[in-house]
């Protein structure tokens, strides 16, 4: 670990100018995921910005959704009372991921932050081109078990960990911050990226910028959802995929579809014309594996992960059953059913 200044913000004027004026400083909340990068020498700011005092840790009332803001916990957005009754898909989300421990610690605007766990990344002695941009990616001719099938680029191929932002995805939720510029309000499909030629950003997000809250909008799926994690283990396990799916029912009629994967691709993965295509039909297995053939149409598997695909399809299926069903998945009997 390298040698670091240290500022603590007094307010959301001074942190964004202290972030804006020096291109090697990191914003630090929680530090679940920045203290480890550090730890490894994968990130090496030459200052830290404390916002941990910044008014920032409410979750609020907001034109009929809630506003969650940057600094809340992950166990706090979890168990809060609006959350579960209004949108327990996110709260299913963040129950599947990390530990107690971590998400007691963990913000919510640094669970949007979180950088890839691709192994090749975090190994200082490899090349990586999230890393060190231009020196190549070893994980497209190397061992590519866990890395994305969707979205890829010839320079990068990693995939995004969040689980809670998979939720946030399927929930249309909208991502304020502030910057040298003023504020603005990013929709969460624009949030994070894809690769392609530049995979050392992972976000939209400008210099100097940085996450206010997250929004939840005025949607009711609190009844038909799910948060669907297949993993090697039944806990503290990142996904090999994902699946968050909200749907609106009348009857077995589906009215309104929201789907979003993990696991598969460098952000949290929506398919428009496969939501669409679920819309006015009737909730079923045809029905549902059609969607999903849709999403996994243009799926590129590597030389390890081409079971992905059928994971994936077959997730979609059970999820969309469940969420239908209204028979969410449990995160403490983690047996699928």
């Amino acid at each position: 670990m390298n040698r670091f200044a240290y500022t603590r913000a007094g307010s959301v004027a001074e942190a964004v100018q202290a972030l804006a004026g020096d291109p090697a400083a990191r914003i630090i909340a929680g530090g679940t995921n920045l203290v480890d990068l550090m730890k490894y020498n994968v990130e090496r700011p030459d200052r830290l910005i404390d916002i941990t005092r910044l008014p920032l840790a409410a979750i609020e009332e907001h034109e009929g959704g809630l506003r969650i803001g940057a600094l809340v916990p992950n166990s706090t957005v979890a168990y809060d009372a609006r959350v579960t009754a209004r949108y327990p898909l996110l709260a299913s989300a963040i129950l599947a991921g990390a530990s107690p421990q971590l998400r007691n610690a963990a913000s919510t605007g640094g669970n949007l932050l979180q950088r890839t766990r691709c192994y090749y990344f975090y190994d200082e002695g490899t090349p990586c081109n999230k890393r060190v941009p231009g020196s190549g990616c070893p994980a497209i001719a190397g061992v590519n078990r866990i890395h994305a099938i969707l979205g890829t680029s010839d320079h990068c191929i990693a995939t995004h960990p969040s689980d809670m932002c998979v939720a946030l995805a399927a929930l249309d939720a909208t991502v304020r911050v502030e910057g040298p510029n003023g504020p603005r309000a990013i929709p969460f499909a624009e949030f994070h990226r894809l690769p392609g030629d530049e995979p050392q950003r992972d976000t939209t997000l400008a210099h100097g910028e940085i996450v206010l809250s997250v929004d939840l909008p005025d949607r009711d799926f609190s009844r038909h959802y799910t948060y669907l994690k297949l993993r090697d283990r039944l806990s503290y396990a990142f996904a090999l995929v994902s699946v968050a799916a909200a749907l609106e029912m009348d009857g077995e009629t589906i009215r309104t579809a929201r789907l979003a994967l993990g696991g598969v691709a460098h952000k949290p993965w929506r398919n428009a014309q496969a939501e669409r295509s679920l819309e006015g039909r009737t909730a079923g297995p045809e029905t549902f594996r059609a969607a999903a053939d849709l999403i996994l149409a243009e799926a590129k598997p590597y030389a390890h992960n081409g079971f992905k695909i059928e994971l994936a399809r077959r997730a979609i299926v059970r999820g969309l059953a469940q969420a239908a069903a209204g028979t969410p998945q449990s995160q403490t009997d983690k047996r699928i059913r």
